[in-house]
């Protein structure tokens, strides 16, 4: 191996040390009864709120929906995870004091193994704990809501603004990948007589923009806080966005956020987009709470004539069944789903060509 991959190896050895004196990640909660946002940092071995008395909080807020008590000794990934961190430092080292191309080679696959089953695992364990809910016991009860936080990024959950990013310690494990990965690339470009300056000084920095790619591939997938004084534009129709009522987004796969100032005009996009929209997420918003989303998919839907809409259509999204039921009372109209949505939007647009 080259000196300086050797080098880089040690120093991603150093770089995951503040894995176990900072958090790896930060969930953060805001809502109308929380100004100030409740919140956990999950370690490497343990998971604590970000304030005194947060993980108590959230536990009893959890109970209201059905949600188990997140307890960190249930969770037996933590008791193993400063082990396995320790083993890849350990594994570095060796690499940097061997110099063997093949150490090197095999200390990077296990170390891409073992941050992928962390990513796959954390992600299970927000997807149990949001999904597998104790209803019959709940006091609160929204049929089809899910309470998963994202991975990376926001999502709007009831009344709370979920946010989850990397703390210290997970940037810190960003880096030491990064640092990997330069060295990974460098032996494997490696020749004899052709290892340039020139490439010695591209490669980290096609690694830093390889992990910057890869953070945004994991970001926002949400939709996002839309301003209604006028400063944003349907996509379709060209309105201005003004009614907190109406607003509806469509996030794409590469996280393009689409605008839209109604259920319809969105509706109308993907009936006439098709396949190149179905890798997007659509949103709608809650009539029964202004300005806030969610998504078409999971929404229940009603249309009601004597409601002036922006497009005049009359469509209504609410989060949950009971929602909508007491809107068709007070309102009329028909109950519908989103697909019973779009589908009259693709026969809308198909009368209209002939």
């Amino acid at each position: 191996m080259l000196t300086r991959s050797r080098l880089l190896v040690a120093l991603a050895a150093v770089a995951l040390l503040p894995m176990y004196l900072f958090p790896l990640w930060r969930i953060s909660l805001i809502a109308p009864q929380y100004p100030e946002g409740i919140g956990m940092h999950i370690h490497l071995g343990t998971i604590a709120g970000i304030k005194e008395h947060d993980l108590e909080n959230i536990n009893q807020l959890n109970h209201y929906i059905g949600m188990r008590v997140i307890d960190p000794h249930a969770i037996p990934e933590l008791a193993w995870m400063p082990w396995i961190v320790a083993g890849i430092v350990g594994g570095a080292l060796l690499v940097a004091a061997a110099g063997r191309r093949g150490l090197l080679y095999g200390w990077f696959a296990v170390f891409v193994a073992a941050a992928t089953a962390g990513l796959v695992d954390f992600w299970w364990w927000t997807y149990d704990y949001g999904h597998h809910l104790d209803y019959e016991h709940a006091i609160i009860k929204v049929p089809g809501m899910v309470y998963q936080p994202p991975i990376i990024g926001t999502r709007q959950i009831l009344n709370f603004h979920a946010s989850s990013w990397p703390s210290w310690g997970g940037v810190a494990a960003f880096v030491a990948m990064a640092l990997a990965v330069t060295a990974v690339v460098w032996e494997w470009r490696r020749r004899p007589g052709r290892a340039t300056r020139r490439s010695a000084a591209v490669t980290p920095i096609t690694s830093a923009a390889v992990l910057l790619l890869f953070l945004a591939a994991c970001g926002r997938a949400e939709a996002r806080t839309l301003a209604y004084d006028g400063t944003e534009s349907c996509d379709v129709c060209r309105m201005a966005v003004t009614d907190r009522r109406y607003g509806a987004e469509l996030v794409t796969r590469t996280g393009k956020v689409l605008v839209f100032d109604s259920i319809e005009c969105l509706a109308g996009y993907l009936s006439a987009a098709g396949d190149a929209a179905r890798d997007g997420r659509a949103w709608v918003t809650d009539f029964t709470r202004p300005g806030t989303f969610v998504r078409a998919d999971s929404a229940w839907l009603l249309r009601s004539p004597g409601r002036a809409s922006p497009m005049g259509r009359g469509l209504l999204a609410t989060a949950s069944e009971a929602s909508r039921d007491r809107l068709q009372r007070e309102l009329g109209g028909d109950a519908l789903t989103w697909r019973d949505v779009v589908a009259q939007a693709a026969a809308d647009r198909h009368a209209d060509a002939h």
